[in-house]
């Protein structure tokens, strides 16, 4: 047998703890553990929100092999609708109409070669359609009108089994597509209607959950061509939910349980597995893809999820969190400035509200304090430039604005509008802040200003007013505005330097988030997340932004909101903050890509 050197080409190095320097699976021994270790690159398997659809809609169909190329169409807008919308991996696009509106219809096949079949109102039940890539054309009916029917293989050989067809009420028939005709073969052991279908061909599909009067159904079977057999079941019984993926490899997600849900499995070929939920929980939505690359699209309740859209990705590399060294008191509802992880600058928050506090990569140190103590500020720059804007002295809002030059504090140009609770960006020269609100004169605002060096101008306004949100970018010409309340929202905007264009919101709702980078490569992590209809709690969610979409990457190790931050996109910083257990001094550092770090045992 040959030795780790003659495979590696290199001894196993001894080292004292951990190995910084480990390649992706190399071996070590931890001379301090006295084990054998080794290390390899985090990844995780998540729903990153996308450009939305068009035109809202639920009961709507699609087909596509991947998530880089579907086709959506049909639904329900609220009346029943005929639009059909190609996607391209980044946008949607309105192409050629169906030539019959229908929803809760079967579906096959991809972007290019796809086939609808069925659906409601009663009069399309058994109609067929074959779309080429560019039209849709009429071919064989059905041999059994029905709707709430699911879907799989091809656009040439295809199975539509199982549905609802009045009178008669749901049934398990089945049929399969050659491509001209339709032939009734063998039906499901379960009648259903509202289920989820998967399969690359008709002779190898996939049924499960759905829905009998008074029952959400959890039962899967396997079609092999010829008959039906009833395999292990959805961990989460539901209807109105969509399938993707083939027979040996599936996913299912969303639907009712009655309720909307989230919920996402992975079928192996032998069992369901729970995986990473949906951003929004849905029902009666589209979906097209495979177990690795997947889509998921419109959805019921209107409008709040009628035009989402979200990836499903698998093996997406994700950064990784470990603690740093802690504050010297804890503190939260500061500021920050800095876009080093080694070189931060913490000021102002709850108590005391004059503090500050310099992280060197290792340790904080109190340095000198703010002129004036407040909470609930801006913050821009640097460690050793930086700029305090605004915020709450208890109990007035102030104006005031002071820059840090690496060792004091000076008191500089008001803000036009004083107020708490706003966004920062940019330097200590050239700075932006927006947002906030004041509850005694103005109350929430999308008031934007940018700061010259000198003064403080008004310029064009957020689209959407709120407070609690948080400012991303380097440049008072390139920054985002994320999250923020009332309601708490996901939404962002990017700033050119001259206006706010909304772009893909973040895939949860939050307010008071940590953040770092820049326009184009920023992360946000931790915050106050939406939590249903009427409340919220703290989170440690951690999203990337690449410019044009936001991808979930991982948790803080301590869920909270209110942070001190700094650092870049693959390198930032977690300070501070607050939960139901009141502030906290704890740091946070955050690296991308993260590594796992595994030992070596006998058993």
């Amino acid at each position: 047998m040959a030795t780790y050197k003659e495979s590696v080409g290199t001894a196993v190095t001894n080292v004292a703890g951990d190995f910084p320097g480990a390649a992706d699976g190399e071996l070590w021994f931890n001379s301090t553990a006295s084990t054998f270790q080794y290390q390899y690159g985090a990844t995780t398997d998540a729903w990153s929100t996308s450009s939305n659809l068009n035109t809202g809609r639920s009961g709507l169909r699609g087909a596509g092999a991947n998530n880089t190329a579907v086709v959506a169409f049909g639904g329900v807008e609220p009346t029943t609708s005929n639009k059909t919308e190609l996607y391209n991996g980044s946008n949607w696009t309105e192409v050629n109409d169906l030539n019959s509106a229908r929803q809760n219809m079967g579906a096959a096949g991809t972007s290019t070669a796809a086939l609808t079949f069925g659906g409601n109102p009663p009069g399309t039940g058994v109609a067929t359609e074959s779309w080429n890539g560019t039209n849709w054309t009429e071919i064989g009916d059905l041999g059994s009108g029905r709707y709430s029917l699911a879907g799989a293989g091809t656009s040439t050989a295809a199975l539509g089994f199982g549905g609802y067809a009045p009178p008669g009420g749901y049934n398990g028939k089945t049929e399969t597509w050659n491509g001209s005709n339709w032939t009734e073969v063998n039906d499901l052991n379960t009648a259903r209607g509202y289920l989820g279908g998967a399969g690359a061909t008709n002779t190898a599909s996939l049924g499960f959950g759905g829905y009998t009067p008074g029952s959400y159904k959890n039962e899967t079977e396997l079609w092999n061509g010829t008959n039906w057999t009833e395999v292990n079941n959805l961990n989460t019984a539901r209807r109105t939910f969509a399938g993707t993926g083939t027979s040996t490899a599936a996913l299912g997600f969303g639907g009712q349980t009655p309720s909307s849900t989230a919920a996402t499995e992975l079928w192996n070929g032998t069992s369901w597995s729970e995986q990473n939920d949906l951003n929004s929980a849905r029902h009666a939505l589209g979906g097209a893809g495979s177990s690795t690359s997947s889509l998921a699209f419109g959805g019921a309740p209107i409008p709040s999820v009628g035009t989402a859209t979200e990836e499903w990705n698998t093996g997406i590399p994700v950064g990784s969190w470990s603690t740093g060294g802690d504050m010297n008191q804890p503190q939260s509802a500061g500021a920050s400035a800095g876009v080093s992880q080694t070189a931060s600058l913490a000021f102002g928050g709850t108590a005391p509200k004059v503090s500050t506090e310099l992280y060197n990569g290792t340790n904080w140190t109190n340095v000198n304090s703010l002129g004036s103590g407040r909470y609930l500020l801006a913050g821009a720059g640097t460690a050793t430039a930086a700029l305090a804007m605004s915020g709450r002295e208890d109990p007035p809002y102030v104006a005031l604005v002071e820059q840090w030059n690496g060792t004091n504090w000076t008191e500089v140009a008001d803000v036009n509008q004083a107020r708490r609770s706003l966004g920062g960006a940019g330097t200590n020269t050239a700075a932006l802040c927006f947002g906030g609100t004041n509850p005694t004169s103005v109350g929430t605002v999308g008031l934007t200003e940018l700061y010259n060096g000198t003064c403080f101008s008004e310029v064009n306004n957020l689209n959407t007013a709120r407070n609690s949100l948080t400012g991303i970018g380097t440049a008072n010409t390139a920054a985002l505005a994320v999250g923020g309340t009332p309601p708490r929202t996901g939404k962002t905007e990017l700033w050119n330097g001259t206006n706010w264009t909304e772009v893909n919101d973040m895939n949860i709702e939050a307010s008071s988030r940590g953040t770092s980078g820049t326009s184009t490569l920023g992360l946000a992590f931790g915050g106050f997340a939406e939590n249903g209809p009427s409340t919220a709690d703290y989170t440690g969610a951690t999203e990337k932004w690449n410019g044009t979409n936001w991808t979930s990457d991982g948790t803080m190790n301590f869920a909270r909101y209110n942070v001190y931050f700094g650092g870049v996109q693959s390198s930032a910083l977690a300070a501070g903050g607050a939960n139901a257990d009141g502030n906290t001094e704890q740091t946070e550092e955050y690296i991308a890509p993260g590594f796992i770090t595994k030992t070596i045992t006998t058993s």
